[in-house]
């Protein structure tokens, strides 16, 4: 089938932190042999901080945004199945009901990689026009999910809800050489956000203050005029292709989601996926529904405070790291890779178009 995805960049992990999402879905969903072509907007300096990957599995479309949204609707008023995913960032809302024109030529599915916040602004707007075209969409999917996001979603009148959950691509994160200059015995990557900052200096900043003796490397975009404390190095955004080399020259690897998207639950992030590649140990805040895709104190190490890290990195030794790093690992390639995720939307997205076709009686 012909699938035309819009969303913020495949290209460019640059502030973009569904990169590695939107490559492992449709890189893999190419492998089962649908077309995919993926349309994203000259935004947020992304076209001048893409990635040296190679993204041969889709025809990438670069628009201008408001200029060239009704050719990208014609482009993709020609496909089978229309993607809007969320967030892109410019045009959201334009985007959110233009994109029903395709219909009933194309099944238009809306695909959310942040449903805390789509909801939590519904709520907020009574008068928002996406919360009133949400039945007109044959299909919700979402990167995230459990049964509280997919309630709200068929409470605000989804015909068709499923979730999609990041995954790993074991083509692209895997075991590297370590690199002396990146060493660290913990390792941060994320861009400073107002919604995890108050989980980063709990758990990351905290943390180092309580280990002077210990190694911290932060990355990501914004911290630069954080004051942080002398056992922290910045190394500021780190490409996606660099990501293997930061993990794999760690001890250990912190995840820590953002605050809505821990409450929410039932939301593994990308890093995860990253990090499980790599076969390092992974240091993970707390959410529900965590241990339905990793099990704790054996697959990962949860952390609720800074004292449970700095005891989680003290208590350790090399071989008992590198075991839980073992199981971690293949935990991974056994329940929970992008071609298993990409077979799950592939079945979702013919099931839809079979639905299409059935004569009305």
């Amino acid at each position: 089938m012909k699938i035309f995805a819009i969303g913020s960049s495949i290209t460019s992990s640059y502030w973009n932190g569904a990169a590695t999402y939107y490559r492992g879905i449709y890189k893999y969903l190419a492998r089962e042999g649908h077309s995919i072509t993926f349309a994203e907007p000259d935004a947020y300096s992304r076209q001048q901080h893409r990635d040296a990957d190679d993204f041969s599995y889709v025809e990438s479309i670069v628009y201008q945004p408001a200029v060239d949204i009704d050719r990208v609707l014609a482009l993709a008023a020609q496909a089978d199945v229309v993607v809007k995913h969320s967030g892109i960032g410019v045009d959201d809302e334009v985007l959110e009901l233009r994109v029903l024109e395709c219909q009933p030529a194309a099944i238009v599915c809306f695909w959310d990689v942040d449903a805390p916040a789509t909801i939590a602004r519904m709520h907020a707007d009574p008068t928002d026009a996406f919360a009133r075209a949400i039945p007109r969409y044959d299909a919700v999917l979402t990167y995230g999910g459990g049964a509280e996001t997919q309630r709200q979603y068929e409470e605000f009148g989804a015909r068709n809800y499923t979730s999609i959950y990041n995954g790993l691509d074991p083509e692209t994160h895997h075991p590297v050489t370590a690199v002396a200059a990146l060493a660290a015995d913990v390792a941060f990557l994320g861009n400073r956000l107002p919604d995890r900052e108050a989980r980063v200096e709990e758990l990351f900043l905290r943390a180092a203050e309580l280990a002077p003796g210990k190694r911290f490397l932060l990355g990501g975009e914004g911290w630069g005029d954080k004051q942080l404390p002398a056992n922290v190095r910045w190394i500021g955004h780190v490409p996606t292709a660099e990501h293997n080399r930061v993990n794999c020259s760690a001890s250990f690897v912190m995840n820590i989601n953002r605050s809505s998207m821990a409450n929410s639950g039932f939301s593994p992030p990308t890093r995860i996926f990253e990090v499980s590649g790599t076969g390092t140990p992974l240091l993970c805040d707390d959410w529900p529904g965590i241990d339905d895709v990793f099990e704790p104190g054996s697959e990962i190490l949860v952390v609720r405070s800074a004292e449970d890290v700095v005891a989680a990195i003290t208590a350790y030794t090399p071989a008992q790291q590198q075991a839980i790093g073992d199981r971690f690992l293949a935990r991974a390639l056994r329940d929970h890779t992008y071609a298993q995720r990409a077979a799950h939307a592939s079945s979702t997205f013919r099931t839809l178009l079979e639905r299409q076709q059935q004569p009305v009686a």
